[in-house]
């Protein structure tokens, strides 16, 4: 994606391979995420008792993606984008009328691809987290890392007040005491299994592409909404991505070492903790208040530090031993053209999932979806590279930065010689 905020060069004059093939990892990464929300009904996405049941494959499944992807990759993929920003706006003529372009139509993609295809679309959020970025932009290193912190604390301080009402009534209610019911049905129609929920759910899921237009066109209120809320948790993995970048991690000039410390100082606190919060949705037999509280509010400090750990590790690996691996060229172009790879898995899963594709919405468990997500990422690795050596960048990423520019800008790469 050279040339724009979610694939750009880190300098005028080259490109950072193990940060292309980061990129590459993190929207591979947010496929076993995705393929939940296009394959089942929308609360299975937190909670594996909606759908498919909880037998052991069923639960360990879960549990391996709650510790170790959900929420992790869409971090950090937020952080290659915050980088992004940063390499952009340090270059180039008008950086700034450049860059508010660009989040205007990285908006409106954004907007057709919730309506279109994928409403948990995450491009609608990093474009508006995006109008704020140039504020951040002369901050130092250490700045950037506070603000970070102080967004997620203030996120956790909100939610968690929310959050700690609702586990007093489950701790009530799990200890026998007698309290209202009423309570217990609302978290199980709005984050639970419960049947009219579900019901509800699949016949979403099975609607006409027109239907599903028209529904979505008409609670726009509701996806604003959904930005809102999702911006201070993106907007600290954006900010930490600006500060990796500035602190020459995320440009490949930290030795391994130095990037292995990190990660372990990351990685080895925030496993145990995800791990803790794993096991008591399953004690809970997957509550709809435990799992919800663990899965949005407890994990994400820990969701975020997780991710920077993954960060540092890859910049270890993939500008260190495996520095020239096949598999990192194969991340790499794959991250190069991470818009276009984005959306494509949208296609892909549409195409599988939705009524007006092969209909399998609401026919497979969380398995079956799992193995699933091996089409568009094998898809994304075997295109890729071919793609890169005719064409300067992703189809998608051209027409981000010609509608952005206003001109179509030169495609095919000049040939050889």
């Amino acid at each position: 994606m050279s040339g724009t905020a979610l694939s750009a060069a880190p300098s005028p004059t080259r490109r950072v391979a193990a940060l292309d093939a980061l990129r590459g990892l993190a929207v591979i990464g947010i496929v076993p995420m995705n393929v939940i929300a296009f394959a089942m009904p929308a609360n299975a996405y937190l909670n594996p008792r909606v759908w498919g049941g909880t037998d052991a494959l069923e639960t360990a499944l879960w549990a391996v993606s709650f510790v170790f992807v959900e929420d992790k990759f869409r971090a950090l993929f937020a952080m290659m984008f915050g980088a992004g920003v940063a390499i952009l706006l340090g270059r180039g003529e008008h950086p700034l009328r450049a860059h508010y372009a660009r989040m205007a139509v990285l908006l409106g993609i954004g907007v057709a691809h919730a309506v279109l295809l994928a409403n948990n679309d995450v491009l609608r959020i990093y474009a508006v987290c995006g109008l704020l970025l140039p504020l951040a932009m002369r901050w130092k290193v250490r700045t950037l890392v506070w603000a970070a912190v102080a967004l997620v604390a203030a996120q956790l301080v909100v939610s968690g007040y929310v959050a700690w009402g609702w586990l007093d009534y489950w701790y009530q209610r799990a200890s026998g005491m007698i309290v209202d019911p009423a309570a217990q049905e609302i978290a199980e129609r709005t984050y639970g299994a419960h049947p009219d929920t579900t019901a509800a759910a699949l016949e979403r899921g099975r609607e006409a592409f027109g239907d599903r237009v028209e529904r979505r066109l008409g609670v726009i209120e509701q996806q604003a909404r959904f930005v809102v809320a999702s911006m201070p948790s993106a907007l600290a993995a954006m900010l930490l991505g600006m500060a990796l970048w500035r602190a020459r991690l995320l440009a490949g000039e930290w030795s391994t070492a130095r990037a292995m410390r990190l990660a372990r100082w990351c990685i080895v606190p925030a496993l145990p903790v995800l791990a803790v919060l794993a096991g008591w949705s399953i004690a809970s037999g997957f509550d709809p208040i435990v799992t919800t509280a663990n899965a949005i509010v407890w994990s994400a400090p820990f969701d975020i530090l997780l991710a920077t750990g993954y960060a540092a590790l890859a910049m270890a690996l993939f500008g260190g031993a495996l520095r020239d691996n096949p598999a990192t060229r194969l991340l790499a172009a794959a991250g190069r053209m991470a818009l276009t790879n984005y959306l494509a898995t949208s296609v892909i899963f549409a195409a599988l999932f939705a009524g007006w594709g092969l209909g399998l919405f609401g026919e497979v468990s969380r398995g079956p979806a799992l193995l699933l997500c091996l089409l568009p990422i094998a898809a994304m690795l075997a295109w890729s590279a071919p793609w890169l050596t005719r064409f300067r960048q992703g189809p998608l990423e051209w027409l981000w930065r010609s509608l952005a520019a206003t001109r179509l800008l030169p495609f095919r790469k000049p040939p050889a010689g």
